[in-house]
């Protein structure tokens, strides 16, 4: 990275503004103005997130926001109602009042002496979906949007669910936000009334995960703030991005395809990160891109940034596993439209003997598969932050519990881009199951590389918000959607499908073990196979990283990042360890240090489908001088066959005394899941 500290315009930095709201709370936002901008106002950027913009995301909105405002754009980092400074609640993702609020934000943005009436949002995962939403309801000021590891669906494909399975991740999500809703402001902004304010968000915001739960379906609830409900409410253009390791690269391909402004894609190599900083890389000169498309959509400069392909993917190459990458190895490729027609869906047959070009041209035969619990242990995180070694490791580990169908060796290269579908016939002796499906590259020396994914609770094998049980023994033809991907598989090569019953932690299982018999012969995986385009050849190269020059900090605590699969052969017991402790960090032009650790746990004992259990416990801390606080959440997920048990406690101290206590004991039924 190289961090700029000369721009075109000189930059002042506000350190706290107020934004009013019409119902009197006020919002606490982060000012870049490029210097002459009150004699001659410029267009504004909006970032709008819960993350605490005083200490947790500091050093990275000086990064970005600074470099916005050295090319001429007066930019605006705020804190979401009742996170970081702002005065409020906080109490669930993407409320009503949160939308109404930002339409707010808007309007006093353009009204302000310095700013044109012209402003864009950018933003990553929160910041991105709320971009996006902001944008459906057709502010007028709001001119375009930078969405990076977003959703247009907040069922199908966000941290809760995914083909109607509850996701690991939507555990350790909601104790992420537990832990942020429990810290307070900072008295140097808010003054005395920050232990009030603090006080309040413990005792008032309330414990997210027990709403995500009572909403297993896909009901009104999910449906508020995903714009796939009507794509044509998007009426400005959007760009829209993502990485091949980030749990959010679907919406890329479906925002490309739905969406009838003009719109632009970019899909990397990343995790959930900017692809600046992304990891594994290469990292793109990513901020210069943001620049261009500002230039042309808020001040009219012709750099023919839309005269350029639709969508720019990375194509990977074939990796041996590994749980961490620094870079992966590959080529950037175009596409001017999508879909594309340089991408042909290929059918092969998953036959008793493997996989065979075409359909229907093996016999049909009925293959088991009952899965051990322990297949997933090895699956990585469901959305990698490369903050800990948490993608996918080798596959033979999981293959012992899955059935699975190889291909022949390739006598040539093959390319696919965009989503692998499988078709199964299948029954179950079970009401309720699931299945998951991956799609591997073999090596010659048999190592395999999980390429991408999908997983299926077969209640919602044809509707997401009125699933069904199974009759079991009657048989189904079900479709399972794996994630978008490009990938190479190298002549030499073979892809190997994998079918399992589980796949925890990634996904928790069903009820009970289930047995799923597969009737080969009439089952295919259709790959979405790429001719090389000459296009490709052609493309502008991304600059270098860079960004602006980042805050002096100092780490004073040692961090630990790690996973560890536990196997307690005495006990049966097996348990998944995730650790992300982050020490110590003094940020000097604020006097404050912060800790954040987590530590996570996912464990099960034997095959005991009862004793499935998920635990998160966080820390996080900030002190200045006398002044001296943290909070400590745990969150425990547990099930049976009828219910979710969900244990959280919340403890915060003040000067090392606790000074609030509270714990939530709840009982959800399942319904289907």
């Amino acid at each position: 990275m190289q961090y700029i500290e000369s721009f075109p315009c000189e930059v002042k930095m506000i350190e706290n503004v107020w934004i009013p709201m019409s119902d009197g709370v006020r919002l606490a936002g982060r000012l870049w103005l490029p210097q002459g901008s009150e004699r001659e106002p410029v267009p504004a950027i909006l970032e709008y997130i819960p993350y605490r913009k005083r200490d947790f995301t500091r050093s990275r909105d000086s990064g970005h926001h600074h470099y916005y405002a050295g090319h001429g754009y007066a930019a605006l980092r705020v804190d979401l109602r009742g996170s970081g400074d702002s005065e409020g609640l906080l109490q669930d993702e993407y409320l009503e009042q949160e939308l109404a609020d930002g339409e707010e934000i808007l309007r006093w943005l353009a009204a302000q002496p310095w700013c044109n009436g012209k402003v864009g949002i950018i933003g990553i995962s929160w910041g991105g979906f709320n971009g996006l939403q902001i944008a459906a309801r057709q502010p007028p000021e709001l001119k375009a949007v930078i969405s990076v590891a977003s959703t247009d669906d907040r069922y199908a494909d966000d941290v809760h669910y995914m083909g109607g399975c509850l996701l690991g991740d939507n555990i350790s999500w909601a104790s992420v936000m537990f832990a942020y809703n429990s810290m307070p402001p900072d008295p140097e902004i808010v003054g005395a009334a920050w232990r009030d304010m603090w006080f309040e968000r413990l005792e008032k915001s309330g414990l997210w995960l027990d709403t995500w739960l009572r909403h297993q379906h896909r009901d009104e609830y999910w449906r508020h703030g995903s714009i796939c409900e009507d794509f044509s409410a998007v009426k400005i253009p959007v760009m829209t991005v993502s990485g091949w390791a980030d749990g959010y690269t679907n919406a890329v391909f479906r925002l490309l395809e739905q969406l009838e402004c003009p719109r632009l894609g970019l899909v990397g190599p990343w995790s959930h990160r900017y692809p600046h900083d992304g990891v594994p890389g290469p990292a793109i000169g990513f901020l210069q891109e943001v620049v261009r498309w500002w230039d042309y959509w808020l001040k009219g400069k012709e750099n023919g940034i839309m005269d350029e392909p639709m969508l720019r993917a990375y194509m990977l190459d074939s990796v041996p596993p590994t749980t961490s990458y620094q870079t992966r190895p590959g080529r950037w490729v175009a596409e001017h439209n999508w879909p594309s027609l340089n991408i042909e869906s290929k059918s092969y047959t998953l036959g008793w003997r493997g996989i065979v070009p075409g359909f229907g041209h093996a016999p049909e035969v009925n293959e088991a598969i009952r899965s051990p619990l322990s297949v997933g242990l090895f699956a990585g995180k469901w959305c990698s932050y490369s903050a800990t070694p948490d993608l996918p490791h080798d596959q033979r580990q999981e293959d012992g519990g899955a059935l699975i169908f190889d291909s022949e060796v390739l006598g040539e290269a093959m390319e696919i881009l965009g989503q692998p579908l499988v078709e199964l016939v299948l029954s179950a002796d079970q009401p309720v199951a699931m299945v998951a499906v991956r799609l591997s590259d073999l090596a010659p020396d048999d190592k395999a590389t999980r390429v991408t994914y999908g997983v299926l609770n077969l209640t919602h094998r044809d509707s997401h918000e009125h699933p069904e049980p199974l009759e079991p023994g009657q048989q189904y033809r079900v479709r399972i959607k794996l994630n978008d991907i490009a990938q190479t598989f190298p002549a030499g090569h073979r892809f190997r499908i994998a079918v399992s019953t589980s796949y925890w932690p990634l996904a928790w299982p069903p009820p009970r073990p289930v047995r799923l018999t597969i009737l080969t012969g009439a089952s295919r995986v259709i790959m979405p196979v790429r001719t090389a385009s000459l296009d490709d050849n052609l493309l502008r190269p991304f600059g270098d990283p860079e960004a602006a020059s980042l805050p002096q900090t100092r780490q004073l605590g040692k961090t630990e990042r790690n996973w560890r699969v536990i196997r307690d052969l005495e006990n049966d017991l097996s348990t998944l360890e995730v650790i992300k402790d982050e020490g110590v960090v003094r940020i000097e032009e604020i006097d404050l240090e912060m800790e954040k650790s987590v530590r996570e746990w996912y464990s099960f004992q034997g095959d005991d489908f009862d004793s499935v259990r998920g635990e998160v416990l966080s820390e996080r801390g900030v002190r200045r001088g006398d002044w001296s606080v943290k909070t400590v959440t745990r969150t425990v997920l547990q099930s049976d066959a009828e219910n979710f048990y969900l244990r959280a406690d919340i403890d915060a101290y003040e000067s090392g005394f606790r000074v609030y206590c509270k714990t939530w004991e709840r009982t959800i039924p399942r319904r289907n899941v």
